[in-house]
């Protein structure tokens, strides 16, 4: 029979085992949280600088802001690299859905810089490649769900990229070119839908985006049929047209901000 030494002695083992992995757990909440927010601003930042570029050749604008976004996602990988013993073994299946909204919200980052580069999907090697050490050791395995998932919420971004881009010169093209793309992506994951229960949810998501995207590329290519005028000036048009949407968009609101402000 064991004494009641040896029983305290194994339930204290036991309890701080529980302990342990608790605060674990807390840990990785946290840095979930922190890589989130990195993420979003990391894209937000991609926006930002594709929008705001001077320069008129689109692709050199598009690998300035990628290469402003890599070094942004620099500050997230450093995090996954202090997360990495902590995700050793089973440890990181145990935990993995502490670190799967962080890391697909950081593959949606990654992935839009990667199309502003490349004008493609980023493969699951470089993902995986990117969440490594110097020596190519994996700090966690990357799941194909998380790399599916992360991919997905990329054809929202691409959808305000698309439509956002249209005050730009060649703004119409790219955007014909995002709407196919887009089209291709919602096509392609439908095949994992059975198989990924969370890719069901996400891909009506992308249904919606992608019926916006249509919706705006159907507008400009019947508005551009009603005019006989070379693409550069069709350009212009349409630059200003959405320009002058914006201001509308903005007025009210500038308005209600004078408001408040006199009450």
């Amino acid at each position: 029979m064991l004494s009641s030494d040896h029983l305290k002695l194994v339930f204290h083992t036991f309890r701080d085992q529980i302990d342990a992995d608790n605060d674990r757990r807390e840990r990785l909440i946290k840095a979930s949280r922190d890589i989130t927010s990195l993420s979003k601003k990391t894209i937000f930042l991609l926006h930002r600088s594709v929008l705001e570029a001077e320069s008129l050749d689109e692709e050199q604008v598009y690998v300035k802001a990628a290469r402003k976004g890599y070094e942004k996602l620099k500050e997230v990988q450093s995090i996954y690299a202090t997360l990495g013993p902590e995700l050793q073994g089973d440890q990181f299946w145990k935990h993995e859905r502490q670190v799967s909204p962080g890391l697909q919200e950081y593959i949606e980052a990654l992935s839009f810089a990667y199309y502003l580069e490349h004008g493609s999907l980023i493969p699951f090697a470089d993902v995986q490649r990117s969440v490594s050490d110097s020596s190519g050791n994996p700090y966690f395995p990357l799941t194909v769900s998380d790399y599916l998932l992360g991919l997905s919420d990329l054809t929202g971004e691409l959808m305000r990229f698309a439509i956002s881009g249209l005050s730009r010169k060649g703004g119409r093209k790219k955007a014909l070119g995002v709407c196919a793309f887009v089209r291709s992506c919602k096509s392609d994951f439908e095949l994992f839908t059975p198989h990924i229960y969370e890719l069901r949810k996400k891909q009506a998501v992308t249904a919606n985006s992608l019926e916006k995207i249509e919706d705006t590329v159907y507008a400009i290519v019947v508005r551009s049929s009603e005019y006989d005028l070379p693409p550069e000036m069709l350009d212009d048009i349409v630059a200003q047209a959405t320009s002058h949407g914006a201001d509308r968009s903005r007025r009210p609101q500038s308005e209600a901000n004078r408001a408040d402000d006199d009450f």
